[in-house]
């Protein structure tokens, strides 16, 4: 008998998968391990091995799916794959009792699978049943716990369980009230619907990748429940271009390239551990600071599906070299759809350096749940007024975004300040 085989669990957080291309049709023979389809997490390009050798025969995705963690992509013949190899833990009966009574209430068909997503901010854990609805996904709930969500106005599939398989518990929707009550707008930007813009010409439509989209829905709920100040400072570069170019081949011997961007990674690092504020997250709903023991920097590379963000774990325990060439290699890798999806998750603080393209300053949007982010634009040689005449100096426009309820104008000009002088006198952080 035929053997299902499920999408995997892809990472933290990650409940569906995009299908970019099936690597297999039915009758083919595949070996273990063998690639059985390319899928697409918003996060990383990742494709799904076979999990025992045996024959295809029938193949349940095609291109362009939206699949969820748990549910069967196709079937093996002749192999022992796992029937569930994503499924949450078994249920107690109780539970079972109450999933079974929670899957006979209404439930209301959700828009195509493709524009029904859940938001990258508001992760949750499903037990991924098979849906009963094309493009709807059960959530792991009491009829107890809906009819209170429902009574509280809150939609249950934006609450995040923490019991078992992610099931949601009358707790999770306390909590869940208590967060959109404390945030404008409840994380909810207005809605307005679009005009027909036929009505003016002809106009063509394309479907927003899933990078694309995830960017959208962090960038609109950090927009909309993070009141965010930007402080803006320059830094004197003209002495580190001059080290820069000096080790240069040093560095691209080592593996890497000695760009503005790994000094900075290694120079955060530093201000991180000495400005801790700045490496924490802010818990409105539980009235708490989460202060990371680990300092996890999140560098934005510009690829032709959107904006990704590799991470460099334990960034202040690496030479400037060693994030160099870590930083080649991930940057590399994110263009070429390489990156698995823990490469990109776990960041405290984020920098993003659009110098190289051009423009005199921006303001940064912060990337929930961290509390800032760094802004680098193009340096520029400029006069700078010595005391005695104006010398020409290479200046390094930054820009640091914060979380207000988290951060202090004057604790962000002191981080920044901190950055400058680090940059312009590298001794700083050997004193440090």
């Amino acid at each position: 008998m035929p053997t299902p085989v499920k999408l995997p669990a892809l990472g933290e957080n990650i409940d569906s998968a995009d299908v970019v291309s099936v690597l297999v049709a039915p009758g083919d023979t595949v070996a273990k391990n063998q690639p059985l389809l390319e899928v697409e997490t918003g996060k990383a390009s990742v494709e799904i091995p076979s999990p025992a050798a045996g024959i295809i025969r029938e193949v349940l995705a095609k291109t362009g799916d939206t699949v969820a963690v748990g549910r069967t992509i196709l079937t093996l013949e002749g192999g022992d794959a796992p029937a569930a190899s994503a499924a949450a833990p078994p249920a107690t009966a109780a539970e079972s009792r109450e999933s079974q009574l929670s899957t006979s209430t209404p439930v209301v068909p959700s828009p195509p699978p493709a524009e029904a997503r859940p938001a990258a901010t508001s992760p949750r854990l499903l037990k991924a049943p098979e849906p009963k609805v094309p493009g709807h996904r059960l959530v792991p709930a009491a009829p107890t716990v809906r009819r209170f969500a429902r009574q509280v106005g809150v939609e249950i599939s934006d609450v995040r369980g923490t019991g078992p398989g992610g099931r949601i518990s009358i707790d999770d929707v306390k909590a869940h009230a208590k967060r959109l009550l404390s945030t404008p707008s409840g994380g909810r930007g207005a809605q307005r619907e679009l005009p027909d813009f036929t009505t003016w010409g002809e106009v063509e439509l394309e479907p927003m990748s899933s990078v694309r989209r995830l960017t959208a829905e962090a960038m609109s709920f950090s927009w909309a429940n993070v009141p965010q100040v930007t402080h803006h400072d320059v830094a004197d570069v003209t002495h580190l271009e001059e080290l820069r170019q000096r080790y240069a081949r040093r560095v691209e011997a080592a593996g890497g390239k000695l760009t503005t961007t790994a000094v900075l990674v290694r120079v955060v690092a530093s201000a991180l551990a000495v400005f801790p504020k700045f490496n924490s997250s802010i818990d409105i709903a539980n009235q708490q600071i989460i202060r990371k023991r680990y300092i996890n920097i999140g560098v934005a590379v510009d690829t032709d599906r959107g904006l990704l963000v590799p991470v460099i774990k334990e960034a202040g325990t690496k030479s400037i070299s060693t994030v160099a060439a870590e930083l080649s290699d991930v940057a590399s890798r994110a263009r070429e759809r390489k990156l698995g999806a823990d490469e990109l998750q776990g960041a405290t603080f984020t920098i993003s350096n659009l110098g190289g393209i051009g423009g005199t300053g921006f303001d940064p949007i912060v990337n929930w749940p961290e509390a800032a982010v760094l802004g680098v634009s193009r340096a520029r040689i400029q006069p700078v007024w010595d005391g005695q005449a104006f010398q020409p100096r290479l200046l390094l426009p930054l820009s640091l975004t914060y979380d207000h309820r988290l951060i202090d104008g004057a604790d962000a000009a002191r981080f920044l300040r901190w950055v400058c002088e680090a940059i312009e006198e590298p001794l700083l952080l050997s004193l440090e």
